[in-house]
């Protein structure tokens, strides 16, 4: 099992122990001499792109150079130190300056932390490891996520959930911490994560529904056989073709039946309309730190859906 000290960022800027090193000079020496990680909000991004952190007792500055992975290689481009403005970032103290009237400054490093984070946690995690992931930006094609100290890993959007969604931002926002299941690595050795295998299997979801119930759902699809509508991340119904339902409509729907051998659920739409309420908080339903084999698909069913973890 692997364990981490690097959490993604946000997580230990509120803690008793980051207060405390913040608190005076002396306790940000004690940090620079112990190499405690700590955490302070940026403020500024400068013309030189240099990062202004508050540190509250003092001046903390992080050099364009420290503070990203890549940035020093041309392998990343400044947005995305500039997009750090307001937020968290995770540094380790590298020194003190004081200018001519005799102000000073701490020299804070951001890329330390990351090189760590990456030997000592990253680069030891293999396929099948449960992780917590933050969602940092979302694109039509995916998640971006921080898995620790701000390196970032990639959540594909097909991996989300196993009810098709049309923008991770129907499923997550920006800065929710989630769990992540590490699927692999991409051509750069970036860490790729998927996360429906934590949301539960066919049998496990539908058992949280009886038939001659009436319950809420979302639609996804409408096709000409039928409209699909996603009862939770990982279940879907289906109901019959109408012309007056729209991709996106939230529903209420009367459970006809469900047929475990089939993986199916029979619904009728009582109702839909457009709205826009939040997502539901996700339902993990997966413990522990690490998933071998799972298998989506009930035991009757003759198509076999799973997800196996080859190490």
């Amino acid at each position: 099992m692997v364990t981490t000290s690097f959490p993604p960022e946000g997580q230990l800027i509120t803690s008793a122990e980051n207060k405390r090193y913040l608190a005076s000079q002396a306790g940000l020496h004690e940090a620079q001499v112990c190499g405690a990680l700590l955490e302070g909000r940026v403020l500024l991004c400068d013309n030189e792109h240099n990062l202004h952190v508050d540190l509250g007792c003092m001046k903390g500055m992080i050099p364009r150079l420290e503070g990203a992975l890549g940035i020093a290689e041309g392998e990343v481009r400044d947005i995305a130190l500039i997009s750090r403005v307001n937020k968290p970032v995770m540094f380790r103290v590298t020194g003190f300056t004081a200018n001519e009237q005799g102000e000073a400054t701490a020299l804070l490093s951001r890329v330390q932390v990351q090189r760590d984070c990456l030997d000592r946690y990253i680069n030891c995690l293999t396929p099948g490891d449960i992780i917590e992931a933050r969602v940092s930006h979302m694109e039509a094609f995916g998640v971006f996520a921080d898995v620790g100290a701000g390196v970032s890993a990639l959540l594909p959007i097909d991996a989300i959930s196993v009810s098709r969604i049309p923008h991770p931002n129907a499923r997550f926002s920006a800065g929710q911490l989630i769990r992540a299941v590490v699927r692999g690595r991409d051509d750069q050795g970036r860490l790729l994560l998927t996360h429906k295998e934590l949301l539960g299997t066919w049998e496990q979801n539908a058992a949280l529904y009886s038939v001659g119930e009436t319950v809420p759902g979302i639609v996804r699809s409408v096709e000409k056989y039928g409209v699909f509508v996603e009862l939770t991340p990982n279940l879907a119904g289906l109901a019959e073709f109408s012309e007056d339902v729209q991709d996106g409509d939230h529903a209420c729907v009367y459970i006809k039946s469900i047929l475990p051998e089939r993986m199916k659920i029979k619904l009728i739409i009582v109702d839909s309309f457009a709205a826009s309420y939040p997502p539901q908080p996700l339902r993990y339903f997966v413990e522990g730190s690490r998933v071998e084999h799972w298998i989506y698909s009930p035991d009757c069913s003759e198509r076999v859906t799973e997800t196996i973890f080859a190490r």
